[in-house]
């Protein structure tokens, strides 16, 4: 008998408290939470512990509608159904204060057919009324029922103890393994989960031609050439005036987060199209957080092409975003596969240059040298001098310089000083950042 993955999917019709559970359980702000049906549209994972100490991966489902002709809620009812599948324990949320509705009854019809055990969590106990209405839930004909406040933590403790009889005992590995983390980034439509999805090989997140589809932030962790690879694939960022509701204020703070948590970051440019003040924008914020980009061509196949397109592209590119000319560039089509394994020989080649480790007898040799090379200009009118330099930090390369000044010197000179860093060490493709410090 093949060992339970213990996973725990949160399934229920739109709005009945399902992502406020997830958050709850996770003890993080994960997925959005609104009142607004069909805000969950992806499935999201996150590892909890339940009291016994047995290890559960949660998640969270869109909501579920049986009956519906609406593509986006078709694709919500495909992505919660792969999430039952695969589940297994499920806990079916109903809305206590609301009472047994017909789309209860249709989910529970679809959970009865999957022959998976069942858990039923009935929300929002803490309302007045609600207690009421828990009887009516029990001619759904499922063994187990607890009743919970998801916002309140009320019966959340409860809840995992009931879980926990269905799960495997699972032994984390001494060793834990590292990951590299990677956040898709870009405007809303240049493919983002198109190459999440063709990245991890399954439709995980869902792909449409609506710009705003994808909310959440969806995690995916596989193996690659023997490399373990976290990938987030963020909702679309959007001008702020364009941003228009809470659900795309939450997506692009959201967003930010995670490129923020990521130690390689993909910016993802619709190749159709002009590069934008909006992309400039977007690979600024992660630049200026000394993200390790990526800049990534999608959609190359619609691109009619001659000797010089690549150069074309390249030159527009390093006009718009000057700040990024370290930033290694690629050609892709997330949606035929063209150079998209390609790109892991990249992130691999930018992984070793942001964690390299370099002596520091070594750095202050180069120090010396750039120095005589060329002298540093005046700051306020009195001479600059740099006494030494250490390396403080990787993922971002990280030197911090002993001056005789509480003042950096001239920008100029500080790039300087990056782009000898990048040639003498080989970091061409990384940010670097530069500490000056009074000794």
């Amino acid at each position: 008998m093949a060992k339970k993955k213990n996973i725990v999917a949160i399934v229920g019709r739109p709005n009945v408290g399902k992502s406020t559970l997830f958050n709850r359980l996770a003890k993080r702000r994960k997925a959005i939470v609104n009142n607004m049906p069909g805000v969950t549209r992806d499935r999201i994972y996150h590892k909890i512990t339940l009291p016994d100490g047995k290890i559960a991966n949660l998640v969270d489902t869109g909501g579920l509608e049986p009956s519906t002709d609406d593509y986006i809620l078709s694709q919500m009812k495909t992505q919660t159904l792969k999430g039952i599948e695969e589940a297994d324990v499920i806990i079916m949320m109903v809305d206590g204060n609301a009472g047994l509705t017909a789309m209860d009854e249709e989910v529970a019809d679809v959970l009865r057919k999957s022959g998976k055990d069942v858990i039923v969590a009935v929300n929002k106990v803490d309302l007045k009324g609600a207690k009421e209405n828990i009887v009516d839930f029990y001619s759904l004909g499922f063994e187990n029922y607890v009743s919970i406040s998801a916002e309140h933590g009320t019966g959340v403790y409860q809840l995992l103890e009931a879980i926990s009889p269905y799960l495997d005992k699972i032994e984390e590995d001494e060793k834990v393994e590292e990951e590299i983390k990677i956040s898709i980034i870009g405007k809303p439509n240049v493919g983002k989960s198109s190459l999440l999805n063709r990245i991890i090989g399954e439709e995980r997140a869902l792909v449409s031609d609506l710009a705003g589809t994808t909310r959440d932030s969806v995690d995916a962790v596989f193996k690659y050439n023997g490399k373990t690879y976290r990938i987030i694939d963020t909702a679309g960022i959007r001008k702020k005036k364009k941003v228009k509701n809470f659900v795309e204020k939450i997506s692009v703070l959201l967003a930010q987060k995670n490129i923020l948590r990521s130690d390689v970051v993909l910016m993802l440019i619709d190749s159709t199209s002009d590069t934008t003040l909006l992309d400039a924008n977007i690979a600024g914020f992660a630049h200026n957080n000394y993200k390790n980009v990526i800049i990534v061509f999608n959609k190359w196949d619609l691109v009619e092409k001659d000797t010089d397109t690549v150069k074309k592209y390249e030159a527009a590119l390093k006009q718009r975003m000057k700040f990024l000319d370290y930033a290694p560039v690629v050609f892709i089509s997330a949606k035929t596969g063209q150079r998209v394994k390609r790109l892991f020989k990249i992130i691999d080649e930018v992984m070793e240059q942001a964690t390299k480790e370099i002596k520091t007898s070594e750095l202050n040799k180069f120090l010396e040298e750039v120095a005589r090379k060329h002298k540093a200009p005046p700051v306020r009118k009195k001479p600059f001098k740099m006494y030494y330099i250490t390396q403080t930090g990787i993922l971002p390369q990280t030197f911090t310089i002993f001056t005789n000044s509480q003042y950096p010197p001239h920008f100029s000179y500080e790039r300087y000083l990056e782009n000898q860093l990048r040639e003498r060490f080989d970091l061409k493709n990384v940010p670097i950042k530069l500490i000056f410090r009074r000794k």
